[in-house]
């Protein structure tokens, strides 16, 4: 509760919605089973769903969203060879060095605006079969929307345009969709579509979409089995976990659509605060559920930090002078509204402090 005793606004993460009462419903009446014998009938039915869902043969229902990148990036690239990305993307800079721990896959960036794809700088980075000197390119990865970008949706037509050279390069491409459901909205782009897009993808259920836990990869079937192996090997075989997927299977079926009310709930934030100062925040940059504020110094990001945090709203640094505000589930009108009425008034005394 804040100060004054009303709910904390926390805007941290669309990580930290809990599961509503008929989620709760689906979990409490699943139908389980053992998912290392591969006998858990709503794993089981969750996978398929999703593959279906993609266009793609198979799917793997993985703990988190790294698990599930590891697995596909490894799937994609052989020990030695790389796979690039551009230099804010979450494969490389939050998910602690572990493609090179346990794929043992090195990784090259290119610099871009906010995290978005443009296809010809990704590829004019590719080197495939470079020879006996040099590490040699095998996938692209990308991240849709993108995190650290500020919530950025891809153009669907660079996708498409980078999708087309990596095959005539003969490059793999991995799509990092923790939050593809969120593009999805915002394009109307099928998931049949995004599915084209790349060789595997990740998609995960406890961001926006309300699980409490889980990822799922996509890709083909030879592909998928081999990362049921990995999974196995890095401590993610799963048991009874079918009361997980249920939450999941609840999530796809109720809280796709629903995304857009988060998405108009960060606008009416963004436009609040830059109703203050315009140089903190771009409101017409802010396509989803996330608006990333840049502040003038790190002491005026953490005067605004601690000035949210008094006021019973939690907010996240992802960088010295970077704030992230995330709406989310939990995050109904009336907190929103708070969080509209209150901010503006904590932005300006954190750039007086």
């Amino acid at each position: 509760m804040s100060p004054a005793g009303s709910p904390v606004v926390d805007l941290r993460s669309d990580t930290l919605t809990r599961p509503t009462p008929g989620m709760l419903e689906a979990m409490v009446t699943a139908e389980v089973g053992d998912d290392v014998y591969g006998e858990d009938p709503e794993i089981n039915a969750l996978e398929a769903e999703v593959a279906a869902l993609f266009g793609h043969e198979a799917a793997l229902f993985c703990p988190t969203g790294s698990m599930s990148n590891v697995l596909g990036v490894r799937s994609l690239v052989p020990a030695g060879q790389e796979i690039i990305c551009d230099s804010l993307a979450h494969i490389v800079r939050a998910e602690l060095g572990s493609h090179a721990m346990v794929g043992q896959v090195t990784t090259r960036t290119w610099s871009s605006e906010r995290g978005a794809v443009e296809a010809d700088a990704a590829l004019a980075m590719a080197v495939p079969d470079a020879g006996p000197y040099f590490v040699s390119t095998a996938a692209i990865a990308i991240e849709d929307t993108h995190n650290f970008g500020g919530g950025t949706v891809q153009a669907p037509d660079e996708l498409r345009r980078l999708r087309a050279g990596a095959q005539a390069l003969g490059l793999s491409v991995h799509l990092d969709g923790a939050r593809l459901w969120n593009a999805h909205v915002v394009t109307g782009v099928s998931f049949q579509e995004y599915g084209s897009f790349a060789d595997t993808i990740s998609v995960c259920l406890s961001k926006g979409l309300g699980a409490p836990v889980g990822s799922v990869l996509v890709s083909s079937a030879e592909r998928i089995a081999e990362a049921r192996i990995w999974r196995k090997r890095l401590g993610g075989g799963m048991r009874q976990a079918g009361v997980l997927a249920a939450a999941g299977r609840y999530a796809l079926k109720h809280n796709i659509e629903r995304l857009a009310t988060d998405h108009q709930h960060a606008q009416s934030i963004a436009v609040a605060l830059a109703g203050v100062d315009s140089s903190i925040v771009e409101p017409e940059l802010v396509q989803t559920n996330i608006v990333a504020t840049t502040w003038p110094s790190a002491a005026a990001a953490k005067a605004f930090i601690a000035g949210c945090t008094a006021a019973g709203i939690r907010v996240g640094a992802v960088g010295s002078r970077v704030v992230r505000l995330v709406t989310h589930l939990d995050i109904d009108e009336a907190l929103a509204g708070r969080a509209v009425d209150e901010l503006p008034v904590i932005a300006k005394q954190a750039l007086t402090a």
